[in-house]
Formats: structure tokens, C-alpha cells, sequence
């Protein structure tokens, strides 16, 4: 089949882009002609496929978004495809994966009445509607069992369209046979010595994903005598973050790494994954720290985190978020007895559940579901 795949900015450190990378890649594989629209694209291109850059400009994103739809459907009606597959959610999808969260959900709960007379709010909830409406026609991929219960409760989708993935963790995230002498080599990289904690925070999204929060237990840690050092791997703006770390005093205990293609040595590295996201659709991260056999500590509202809890193998914060909470978890799990059990916990967890095969079958959903669209098992 010739398959379009639609994303609006990619950058090689966010789980949702690194999803579409595979997901094109799987499709490739097995045999199938990928066109790609995007307005932004940074890092290594995708090998064999037909990128199209839309030329989409606005003063808000609402508005480039508006301008990168129309420009992409005009392209399609000039070239057709057998299906178009889309990575941010908006009309005319035949099937979209669902990595964002529910936005009517958020802008109901977390957003003021004013807000919602805007015509951001119009724009994005139109759009959402578009994809998850009862009366729509998409089929959607879903990643989060949570998500998944917003989208029914807001828009009442058939569940004949929701199809569950399994997540989809990457080989090299898993914890080897060198897993020791790389945790090693990459303590001795970040010059830390021997018995020093390191936490380590990973996310493209700091602010969503907790930054703040996280800054804020590390300084609670050294308060008690608990001295850690805070990583931070991401790609985003760090101005108000170094801020706070320059008011709190913590100026040499919080490294800001920036994206990074070493993670996999990271996670070994480090004594304890925080997380403490204030909204999170899935948070591959979460898994791939669970395979690299490191400990989590993340809040709830994540729609990975029951995997951290079946396992248990960190601590998952409950609603509504206490601060207090999240620097007594780490606590608990610095602590050398159970920093072990988590770490044995996550490797057992890790080697009997299926955290590996969404790309995989999601690439099977979209063979099975796209000819039953376009009536057509051609391309």
C-alpha cells in the first residue's frame, strides 16, 4: 500500500516522534511506499521515503495548523494515497495513533470558561472531535488504558474503532549481560564517585513532565543530609528551571544534559527515575527504565505508570500531588536494601511481560484496517 504519515514537527528526543520513526521503519518493512508530511523536521532523515515539507506559517500554532491541513489535502488530492496515517489529530485520518492525551478533558478540568471561548480552544477541539466523534470514521491506536477512558466518557467513540497497543520498548533499552560495566564507564563519564545517588529525569516537556517538582525534591534530599545529583535529559526551554536551581542553592548538584543519544547508559547509570509528570498520555520512559532495571518514582495520572506498580518497582504518587510524597519516595528508594528489590523487581517484570511489540502491531492494524477503508488490499 502507499501509505502518507502525517506529523507536524519531528525532533529525534520525543517518545511520540521516535513512535513515528519505527512505525515508518516497520512499515517499510514489511513492504510498503511511506510518503511523510511534516512542517518541522530535525535530525537524520527516514531512509527510502517521499518527504514533503509543507510550507505552513501563522502567528499560533492554531493557525499553522489549519494552513499545514489544507496544503496537505490539496497534495493528496493531486496524489492520492491508499491511507493516511496520523500522528497529531485532526480531520480526515484514516487512522490515527493516539500519543497526546485527552485536550477536551484537560481544557474542562484544567482550564477556565474564558478559555474555552478562544479560538485555540475551537481549533483543538474540533479537531480532537474530528478523530474520536461517535459518527467519525478513524481508527485510532491507542497507547493508555486511562486515555482511552477520557475518550469514551467525552465523546462516546465505538469501541470497534479503539484498538489497544502493547507499548513498544527498543532492544538497546534492556539491561545486557555489560549492563554492570556500562553503568560504570558512565559514572565515571559524569564524574561521579563511588556510592554518589543519581537521579535522572527524561522528557522533552519539562514543565509537563515535572521539572519543577523534581528540582524541588532535590533540594529537599540535601535539606535531610540525602545529597543526589539531578540529571536532566530533554530537549526544551531550560531559562526558568536554572532559575529555580540558581534561587534553591542547588546550582552544583543539577546537570541539564540536553537531548541525548546515550540513554540506554543513562539508565543504567543512575539510582532512580523521577517522574513526577502533571499529565502524561503513556511515558515510554517509564518502561524503558523499568528494562534497564532502574527503579521509578512517577505520579499517577501517567498511562504507564500501572506497569511501575504490577511490577513494583519504584512508587506511584497518588492524586492529588504532594509534594511531600514525592520526596519521601525517593527517599525510600535511595536506600540501598530497597533499591535493590526494586531493580530485581523491574528485570523480572521486564522479562515476562510483552513491553516490546507495538510497532509491530500496530503495522498489523493498519494492514488489516486500511483495505476494509478504501476497498483496495493493493498498493
Amino acid at each position: 500500500m502507499r501509505l502518507a504519515f502525517l506529523l507536524y514537527k519531528y525532533f529525534p528526543y520525543g517518545g511520540m516522534q521516535r513512535d513515528f520513526r519505527r512505525f515508518v521503519e516497520e512499515c517499510q518493512q514489511r513492504g510498503h511506499t511511506i510518503r511523510v508530511y511534516f512542517i518541522r523536521w530535525q535530525g537524520e532523515p527516514l531512509s527510502g521515503v517521499d518527504a514533503r515539507q509543507v510550507p505552513a506559517k501563522g502567528l499560533s500554532n492554531y493557525h499553522r495548523n489549519e494552513r499545514y491541513l489544507h496544503w496537505v489535502q490539496a497534495d493528496l488530492a493531486r496524489d492520492p494515497v491508499d491511507g493516511v496515517v496520523g500522528f497529531n489529530k485532526m480531520p480526515g485520518l484514516d487512522v490515527y495513533y493516539a500519543a497526546d492525551s485527552c485536550y477536551l478533558d484537560k481544557a474542562l478540568n484544567e482550564r477556565g470558561w474564558l478559555y474555552r471561548l478562544t479560538p485555540r480552544f475551537r481549533h483543538f477541539a474540533a479537531y480532537e472531535r474530528a478523530v474520536f466523534a461517535a459518527d467519525a470514521a478513524t481508527e485510532i491506536l491507542l497507547i493508555s488504558d486511562t486515555e482511552k477512558a477520557k475518550f469514551l466518557r467525552h465523546y462516546h467513540t465505538p469501541e470497534a474503532r479503539l484498538h489497544m497497543l502493547p507499548p513498544g520498548i527498543s532492544a538497546d533499552r534492556r539491561a545486557g549481560p555489560d549492563a554492570a560495566q556500562r553503568r560504570r564507564a558512565k559514572r565515571a563519564e559524569l564524574g561521579l564517585a563511588e556510592g554518589e545517588q543519581m537521579l535522572l529525569f527524561v522528557g522533552s516537556g519539562f514543565i509537563k513532565k515535572g521539572l519543577g517538582r523534581a528540582i524541588r525534591a532535590l533540594d529537599a534530599l540535601r535539606r535531610r543530609g540525602l545529597p543526589a545529583q539531578l540529571y536532566i535529559v530533554g530537549q526544551d526551554k531550560e531559562a526558568g528551571f536554572r532559575r529555580q536551581v540558581a534561587k534553591l542553592g542547588v546550582g552544583g548538584q543539577v546537570h541539564f544534559l540536553g537531548g541525548r543519544d546515550d540513554v540506554p547508559d543513562l539508565l543504567l547509570a543512575a539510582d532512580a527515575l523521577v517522574h513526577p509528570a502533571l499529565d502524561e498520555a503513556a511515558g515510554i520512559v517509564l518502561l524503558e527504565a523499568l528494562v534497564a532495571g532502574l527503579p521509578v518514582v512517577v505520579t499517577d495520572v501517567c498511562g504507564y505508570a500501572h506497569h511501575i506498580a504490577a511490577a513494583n518497582a519504584g512508587r506511584v504518587l497518588p492524586s492529588p500531588f504532594v509534594q511531600g510524597a514525592l520526596e519521601r519516595a525517593l527517599e525510600e528508594v535511595l536506600a540501598a536494601e530497597e533499591n535493590q528489590r526494586c531493580r530485581a523487581a523491574a528485570l523480572d517484570y521486564a522479562g515476562r511481560e510483552d513491553l516490546y511489540s507495538m510497532h509491530r502491531t500496530g503495522a498489523e492494524l493498519i494492514e488489516q484496517l486500511l483495505p476494509a477503508k478504501t476497498g483496495d488490499s493493493g498498493g
